[in-house]
């Protein structure tokens, strides 16, 4: 495709509406050379609309197709690895178009960039954590954080099933979970996504809602308690993966936690079994005790066998 037709796909797409003369002009070429242009686009599948009479002109249909990329050989091949890497993302919002963007952009490639991306995939993996959730629940929620409505769903969590509603500020993965932050009354709460069933929107707004960028960014006003953790070596070196414990210094860790993330904390430091001690604060200590102590009860019964 030549640059002309290129500018022009650009151009229509700012949803403007242009007569052929008006083309001709910008473009400084004949109106029949536009007409000709305009055939080639909506043969390639660009989704013109011409309107006929006085005010008439070409203007482009929603949900149209965009104009290509234009890479070189290098972009190509980590555009590729890019969409590979998502394909391994359950559930990633609009994913059901993955494996055809994948298959439509590789069958656009020159033959020999074919080749280099297939030897490519033998020599690179990328494993994920697989949960069991529906790709259409983040697209529609992702779609109602951006308009800012008010959803009700069903959620399941440890202390039972409930009905809720609340605001969606959007949605981000980490771990193999995806995870939704919503305003539910006056605070922001945490839901997993794959917990989330019989989600519906309410069609209630609210511009105040924050975006789910300035939610992650803003500072946590919630009173706080030092917590102090010292790793052995091992422990140290399974931190450094891990977030929430960053960083760890000489085997020590120390940051401020709120006390309601206490039962949090407490079940992810259990996953690291000798290989962390609470230093402080006793709260916390008690709280891992009793977890140990409820682990412990389950196998009180096999004690004499």
């Amino acid at each position: 495709m030549n640059n002309r037709r290129l500018s022009m796909m650009r151009l229509l797409d700012s949803r403007k509406k242009f007569t052929a003369r008006e083309l001709a002009m910008r473009f400084n070429v004949s109106v029949r050379t536009i007409q000709r242009d305009l055939d080639h686009l909506q043969q390639m599948g660009f989704p013109l609309y011409a309107e006929v009479g006085a005010n008439g002109g070409y203007r482009v249909l929603p949900n149209r197709i965009l104009p290509p990329l234009q890479l070189t050989e290098h972009e190509a091949f980590g555009l590729f690895m890019m969409i590979e890497y998502l394909e391994k993302v359950p559930d990633f919002p609009y994913g059901s178009i993955r494996a055809h963007l994948a298959e439509q952009y590789f069958s656009s490639l020159p033959v020999d960039v074919q080749d280099s991306i297939t030897r490519m995939r033998q020599h690179i993996a990328f494993l994920q954590h697989h949960c069991v959730q529906l790709e259409p629940m983040t697209t529609k929620i992702l779609s109602v954080a951006v308009e800012k409505s008010k959803a009700e769903f069903i959620y399941t969590s440890r202390n039972g099933t409930k009905k809720v509603e609340a605001y969606p500020l959007g949605i981000y993965y980490e771990h193999g979970y995806w995870y939704m932050p919503a305003k539910n009354k006056e605070r922001i709460l945490l839901y997993r996504v794959d917990r989330i069933q019989q989600f519906d929107i309410l069609h209630r707004m609210d511009d105040s809602i924050p975006t789910l960028k300035d939610w992650l960014s803003s500072e946590d006003n919630r009173a706080s308690v030092e917590v102090v953790l010292h790793f052995t070596d091992f422990g140290a070196r399974l931190a450094e993966s891990e977030p929430l414990f960053k960083p760890v210094q000489q085997n020590k860790w120390c940051g401020q936690v709120p006390p309601d993330e206490f039962p949090f904390m407490a079940r992810k430091l259990l996953s690291y079994g000798p290989e962390v001690k609470v230093i402080s604060p006793g709260e916390l200590q008690e709280l891992i005790m009793k977890l140990l102590q409820s682990s412990l009860n389950q196998y009180s019964h096999n004690k004499f066998l």
